[in-house]
């Protein structure tokens, strides 16, 4: 079967982008041939008006939701959106019959409210020639501040009919039980749950002769623990929570013979690795600093030293993501809020424990699996000044299971095998052939 497989952007290290890589290579290894369309030059079918930084729905965005300013009136906004939708849905149209599209999956595009435009166009081309449709929804409109109160009536109808469309031809994917209640509940629609998965047959990540030097480059010693937050820096995040959980874990009884036979001294240190991109404002990253020198934890800020793959930057050696986890000893996955939880595939895969915070997705979607993981639970309180805090008592358990983690190399072993073998089975590029295959 043809497919092409649909997004504002392609070949980003978004979550969305790589999910869409993910389905790729499992849909090719089906036998299918596949197609990305989208606003970015990566794409095999451009269409520049999808490109979710194209400057004219950059300007409908603001009208749209923060204020009618470039307008004489609603009816003049009005206008110019549907002809953008016409110009998209005539380029999508000739592209989809040139390369003799047989199923289409558009991503976020029903569901986000980023793109007005793109939502009319689609949906009027799958309707016209009635073109089988799998809406991968990942975000939904409601779930944002940004579309919470449209400033315009007829944006509230086009998200009403748009986002996302009831349509014979569609059928409804989305990542989490949450999201699959709450279309129900608001929209009367049914969706498929499709989790996030992640390939754990590749090869193992391990020290090799290029990622062997990391430690030293980013000044931490061979003895030294090393507790990696691989997110992004961002408020949903809460990384507070894990430089408070990391100031506590440096209180406990460490000293002496680790899990791998290194010995950790009074000379050693306990470091908090960030390899993330900060995406928030200045005031959360110096909210972060200030956390973590008043409770005395060492943040190494390391974004400029890791990419998505090992490269070269103006003659400086990049590292991966994945060599974070290598030299890591233990995880922290602390977020409030996720879709769905990426880095913790990721740390399951790199056979790493884990201290988790049990954000909602976690409990409705992944707790089922049993993993052995060290909870911080799932209640917190939000201060005045933003601050995310959890009860005193909710740290003595997962710190007495990290302790464990870092000093018992059979419980370890034990933990972090088991793990693999839950999440290969359950959340594997094989599980989602099978879901694949059943909506296909």
């Amino acid at each position: 079967m043809r497919i092409a497989l649909a997004h504002f952007r392609t070949g980003q290290t978004d979550g969305v982008s790589l999910e869409m890589d993910k389905w790729r290579l499992v849909l090719e290894k089906m036998g299918h041939q596949v197609v990305y369309i989208s606003g970015t030059p990566e794409a095999e079918i451009q269409i520049e008006e999808l490109f979710y930084k194209n400057e004219k729905n950059l300007k409908f965005v603001d009208n749209a939701y923060r204020c009618l300013k470039d307008y004489s009136s609603e009816a003049e906004f009005q206008a110019e959106i549907e002809a953008e939708a016409a110009q998209i849905a005539q380029k999508l149209e000739k592209e989809i019959k040139n390369a003799g599209i047989e199923l289409l999956i558009p991503n976020n595009i029903f569901s986000l409210g980023w793109n007005l435009p793109a939502a009319i166009a689609f949906k009027q081309v799958i309707e016209k020639l009635k073109l089988k449709t799998i809406a991968h929804h990942h975000d939904f409109y409601w779930e944002r501040d940004l579309y919470s109160s449209p400033v315009c009536d007829f944006v509230n109808d086009i998200l009403g009919e748009y986002f996302p469309p009831r349509l014979k031809e569609i059928e409804h994917v989305v990542i989490n039980k949450l999201a699959q209640k709450e279309l129900k509940k608001r929209k009367g629609l049914e969706a498929t749950v499709v989790p996030n998965v992640f390939d754990f047959k590749q090869p193992l990540w391990k020290s090799d002769p290029y990622n062997e030097d990391l430690r030293s480059k980013l000044g931490i010693k061979e003895d030294d623990i090393v507790v990696l937050h691989a997110t992004r820096i961002a408020e949903r995040k809460a990384v507070e929570l894990a430089i408070e959980f990391t100031a506590r874990l440096q209180q406990q009884k460490l000293q002496g013979k680790l899990y791998d036979g290194r010995e950790f001294s009074s000379e050693n240190r306990v470091v908090f690795l960030l390899p993330g991109l900060t995406e928030e404002n200045e005031n959360y990253i110096q909210f972060l600093k200030q956390q973590a020198a008043e409770s005395e934890v060492e943040i190494i800020w390391a974004s400029d030293h890791f990419a998505h793959q090992r490269s070269a930057r103006g003659g400086k050696k990049i590292y991966s993501l994945w060599d974070s986890y290598v030299i890591s000893d233990l995880i922290t996955y602390t977020s409030i809020k996720e879709g769905w939880g990426n880095q913790l595939l990721e740390a399951l895969f790199a056979k790493k424990p884990v201290v988790v915070f049990e954000y909602p997705v976690f409990k409705s979607d992944i707790k089922q699996y049993n993993l052995n993981l060290a909870s911080l639970g799932s209640e917190y309180q939000k201060r005045e000044d933003g601050c995310i805090k959890i009860a005193e008592k909710k740290f003595e358990p997962a710190l007495k299971e990290a302790l464990k983690y870092l000093k018992d190399q059979d419980y370890r072993q034990q933990t972090v095998e088991e793990n693999f073998e839950i999440a290969a089975a359950e959340l594997s590029y094989s599980r989602l052939e099978e879901l694949l295959e059943k909506l296909i």
